[in-house]
């Protein structure tokens, strides 16, 4: 018992011995359980469980029953354009990097984001290819698949017989075949408490050395030059030094409409992000480009 007297607190407590403690505060017995008992649990099934496995495994059943059309139709759409257009693109570009024809990357694309519509857990995230992963597996194909004309790009795809083009996406499609049942493996044994352990600084390097790896690689579709591709340990600095060594053969008009795209991308995505909250919808810089991009060609050839 406490008891406030002036400005100090007396505090008064019974004086227990063993015997009255035990007593009053009887000792319980708590059943702990045995492997038999946890495999029970894992094992049983009841109507409850067996809802909470389905919406576990199928998140869609739980959030569109309370999707408001009215209030989130709309923007859902508009997002869901820019998004998509962007991922596209990406798409294109980052199948260059795996070193198959750019019409796979669509369906790296677009088929994930399908799988993740019924599957996935977060409202805030859109899957597909990134840049780290496409040239991983662009690695394993140039190992892989010996090229006839010694030469990988896929500027000169239109010598590649067809065989050999099947071949690079064969390999391709077996990697990501073997690396989706890993991470399914890797999902199922919940191994993702591994990721509480790479420290900031540790990512922060690895995203820096893909970007650097990523801006070298294009260097060659950029440039137009015949750069052969590399799979042994330290090729940057391989495919830096074949891109400098014929750099007097760069094709100055591929050069100068890299530069302005990029330039003007830039000025794009700085405008978006400073007046997005006076713009109904972002600006899709890189669809009016690609658009812009293709009608000129329709217009060379």
């Amino acid at each position: 018992m406490i008891e406030a007297i002036g400005n100090q607190y007396v505090v008064a407590r019974p004086v227990y011995s063993t015997k009255t403690f035990g007593e009053e505060f009887k000792k319980t017995h708590r059943h702990h359980k045995t492997f038999l008992d946890h495999l029970k649990g894992c094992c049983s099934c009841s109507s409850q469980k067996a809802k909470k496995i389905a919406l576990s495994l199928f998140p869609i059943a739980s959030w569109l029953p309370a999707y408001k059309i009215k209030e989130w139709l709309l923007s859902d759409i508009v997002s869901g354009i820019s998004t998509g257009l962007v991922a596209v693109l990406q798409g294109l570009a980052f199948a260059l990097l795996v070193n198959i024809p750019p019409a796979y990357g669509l369906y790296a694309a677009f088929f994930p984001v399908i799988t993740y519509f019924f599957l996935g857990t977060s409202r805030h995230i859109s899957v597909g290819p990134f840049p780290v992963l496409s040239m991983m597996v662009g690695v394993v194909v140039t190992r892989v698949v010996s090229d006839p004309n010694a030469s990988s790009e896929l500027s000169s795809s239109s010598t590649e017989n067809d065989s050999f083009i099947e071949e690079k996406v064969m390999v391709a499609a077996s990697v990501t075949v073997l690396s989706g049942i890993i991470q399914l493996l890797l999902g199922v044994l919940q191994v993702g408490f591994v990721v509480i352990y790479l420290s900031e600084s540790l990512i922060s390097g690895f995203t820096t050395a893909a970007a650097i790896h990523v801006l070298v690689s294009q260097l060659k579709f950029m440039l137009q030059l015949p750069v052969p591709a590399y799979s042994d340990p330290f090729s940057i600095f391989k495919v830096l030094e074949s891109v400098f060594t014929q750099i007097q053969k760069t094709n100055i008009a591929d050069l100068v409409t890299s530069v302005i795209i990029l330039v003007v991308v830039f000025v794009f995505k700085e405008i978006n992000q400073r007046y997005r909250s006076k713009l109904p919808v972002p600006i899709p810089i890189e669809l009016i480009m690609v658009l812009i991009v293709i009608r000129r060609l329709s217009l060379i050839i």
